[in-house]
């Protein structure tokens, strides 16, 4: 399933879930033992290098019950937490490459464990874990925990709701999706000092109760063609708030997801698809 390399070189997969792109890199056969990080936001590019939203490395894992370990690098070559439609790829890619038989397969990023089951036709239900609502976790500024917040931002004050899905999301709630509050509140609040490590933004209009139209300005990225954990944030905060079904279908601009929780005490649930899209090689 390998194509051949020489010294030197890193084999890489070019793959995507929805349109949220990905570089991903084992090293698990290959044996790296130099990798350049330096130069990952020089291979994001997308007219000088490969292009891509995250840079996913898949490592061996030293955790009992744990079967691979895998770090995600923003375009910018920055090292974050967690990525739903990434992880989604990643059990695509392990199942494609042969390095693992497994349906059920048990992964681990920084700061969490997840659990991905292989389904027919490229999908992959993915175990989000417990969303978490608590402020110094995501982390925020803001004193007391509530089930909105307010903001003032461009002459308007945002009503907004924060979770940590393994990385932080805010989420608006707004009558009409469009291009100009994206590109104007966007980045604002994704760099607000209230969020000392940055945060996502997703902006979420709800056309029923079981079925929202989503889009979402990633910290570090921009906005992106859809963001697995941005939508298990936004139906998290909508079930919290009795707005939402216990399953609601998201519409990204890249395509559908489907979001499952039953509640406080009990993991999220996200099923959804991923695609390869082809092999190549970067030369150190």
């Amino acid at each position: 399933m390998f194509i051949k390399k020489k010294k030197n070189e890193i084999l890489f997969s070019k793959m995507h879930g929805l349109g949220n792109d990905f570089v991903i890199i084992e090293n698990i056969t290959q044996n790296i033992s130099y990798f350049p990080y330096k130069a990952i936001s020089t291979l994001s590019d997308r007219k000088l290098g490969i292009g891509f939203d995250q840079l996913l490395l898949i490592e061996r894992s030293n955790v009992t019950n744990i079967d691979f370990h895998y770090r995600i690098f923003n375009a910018n070559g920055i090292e974050v937490t967690q990525c739903g439609n990434g992880a989604r790829c990643i059990a695509h890619f392990l199942s494609l490459k042969g390095l693992t038989q497994k349906t059920e397969i048990h992964i681990s990023t920084i700061n969490r464990k997840m659990v991905l089951q292989i389904l027919e036709n490229n999908n992959i239900k993915v175990n989000m874990g417990e969303p978490n609502f608590n402020l110094h976790d995501i982390p925020c500024l803001l004193k007391k925990n509530s089930d909105f917040y307010s903001i003032a931002v461009l002459n308007q004050t945002l009503k907004f709701g924060i979770v940590s899905m393994g990385n932080p999301h805010c989420t608006t709630i707004i009558d009409h999706l469009h291009n100009s509050i994206i590109e104007s509140i966007g980045p604002i609040i994704a760099t607000h000092e209230l969020f000392p490590t940055g945060i996502n933004v997703g902006f979420m209009e709800i056309i029923q109760d079981n079925y929202i139209s989503l889009r979402v300005y990633e910290r570090d990225v921009g906005e992106t063609q859809a963001c697995g954990s941005g939508a298990c944030a936004a139906v998290a905060i909508g079930i919290k708030n009795k707005i939402l079904n216990k399953t609601t279908k998201v519409k990204l601009l890249g395509g559908y997801l489907s979001i499952s929780w039953k509640g406080p005490g009990t993991p999220m649930y996200m099923i959804g698809p991923s695609v390869h899209v082809y092999d190549g090689i970067i030369k150190i």
